[in-house]
């Protein structure tokens, strides 16, 4: 973590104090209020629960000062992600996404972009590195690439999409932006499910959308508005909650991920592993200019389908989830899903776990695992 970085968790913790009156308390209330007293329209904070509240304004401090940006919350990062595009695009425009990314977002491009007459290309994270933009309106990242961890250049990326006459949007759930500040680098949008890493404790739907262009903010907020995609008060208190302990948490997580992976790669049972904090992987050229460090998630194969699902269940500090950045370590073999991968490929997402005792139970998994082959 950078020094600016620390300044920046250390503002987040202590946000609210300024505002603060004597004997008010130091963790923001859960406001459940969806009227406020309006004798007069004029001059009003708050004005009907859709619009915004107070326990959303405390989670939207917190992350703007983390993306030094303007935040709009929403309460899944499918609806962030579909408040960022649709704030952008328009029947006839086009855009491009990653086809080895989230597979949601492929299925809102097929599903609903489309159907309103968007123009959907899919490519590969690597190819966008030297895709023609011409024409297009939106270049849509996600890097590292979920689950297959490729990185693209961003600020390269951003430089040539402008000089088309096209916005950016990265999806950054994966490193959060404590680890990459794509809005740094050029992006014009950054999109996050927050129910990832920075909630932290797998209890709570959330996600968000950042930007330093105050005019495409507001048509984020206006379609928020509008089309009633609100958070709720206690997820975002929850979310407010966790985003204190995501700098500690994040520490923890990055540094036993870099150890497991190094021994996973020497594994006899283990092909194809993918980590960028490996010198060795395709993805390591990131780090240092994009990418604080390799991150938590960390991606590999096992012989098959059975072979992986069977290490799974034997490994009892494995929670078989669809769902990554949690406090508890999680994998799943993302082949069920539908994604482009081997069969027996797994993504492992690591938690706080104590690092050798968690290492211990997966290398003792994938012994148990051996003996059985």
């Amino acid at each position: 973590m950078t020094a600016q970085t620390d300044a920046r968790m250390a503002r987040l913790l202590h946000h609210r104090k300024a505002g603060l009156a004597l004997g008010d308390p130091v963790v923001p209330p859960i406001s459940v209020a969806t009227t406020f007293h309006l004798p007069q329209t004029q001059g009003a904070v708050h004005y009907y629960g859709r619009a915004g509240q107070p326990t959303w304004d405390a989670v939207e401090a917190q992350l703007a000062l983390l993306e030094d940006a303007e935040v709009v919350v929403f309460p899944s990062g499918m609806a962030a992600i579909t408040a960022a595009l649709l704030s952008c695009l328009k029947a006839g425009a086009r855009v491009m996404i990653p086809s080895d990314g989230y597979y949601v977002t492929r299925l809102l491009g097929r599903d609903i972009l489309q159907v309103y007459g968007v123009k959907v290309v899919q490519i590969p994270t690597l190819d966008m590195e030297t895709a023609d933009f011409a024409g297009f309106d939106v270049i849509y990242l996600e890097t590292p690439s979920n689950p297959g961890l490729d990185t693209v250049d961003i600020a390269a990326i951003a430089t040539r999409a402008h000089a088309a006459g096209a916005r950016v949007i990265v999806d950054n759930t994966t490193m959060t932006p404590l680890l990459q500040r794509p809005l740094d680098l050029g992006a014009d949008i950054v999109v996050a499910a927050d129910t990832k890493a920075p909630a932290g404790h797998s209890d709570v739907l959330f996600g968000h959308v950042a930007g330093r262009d105050s005019a495409l903010m507001g048509r984020v907020a206006d379609w928020r508005r509008v089309s009633g995609s609100v958070p709720g008060p206690f997820e975002a208190y929850l979310v407010h909650r966790g985003l204190e302990t995501l700098e500690v948490r994040l520490d923890r997580m990055c540094r036993s991920a870099a150890i497991i992976a190094e021994r996973l790669a020497v594994h006899p049972m283990v092909r194809g592993l993918r980590y960028p904090g490996l010198p060795g992987d395709p993805s390591h050229k990131a780090l240092g200019t994009q990418m604080a460090n390799g991150g938590f998630l960390i991606g590999f194969e096992l012989e098959d389908a059975s072979t992986a699902e069977n290490f799974l269940a034997r490994c009892p500090l494995i929670e078989q989830a669809t769902s990554f950045g949690g406090v508890h370590t999680a994998a799943e073999r993302r082949a069920r899903w539908g994604d482009d991968v081997a069969e027996g490929f797994i993504r492992l997402s690591v938690g706080v776990e104590p690092t050798e005792v968690l290492w211990q139970s997966i290398d003792a998994a994938l012994g148990s695992e051996m003996g059985s082959t």
